[in-house]
């Protein structure tokens, strides 16, 4: 399958897109966060960092 046909979502707290991987097969419906510091970082944090 070709990179442009994958899912994808988009990150709850960077907002940015990101698609299906391997790794995330199994749990692709609970995947929220592009990375494992995205899900370290609350949507709070990152708005005071914003701010």
């Amino acid at each position: 399958m070709k990179k442009s046909q994958l899912p994808s979502k988009i990150c709850r707290t960077c907002n940015r897109p990101f698609t299906w991987r391997k790794k995330w097969e199994r749990d692709w419906p609970n995947v929220k966060y592009c990375s494992k510091r995205c899900a370290s970082l609350s949507p709070k944090m990152v708005r005071q960092l914003g701010n």
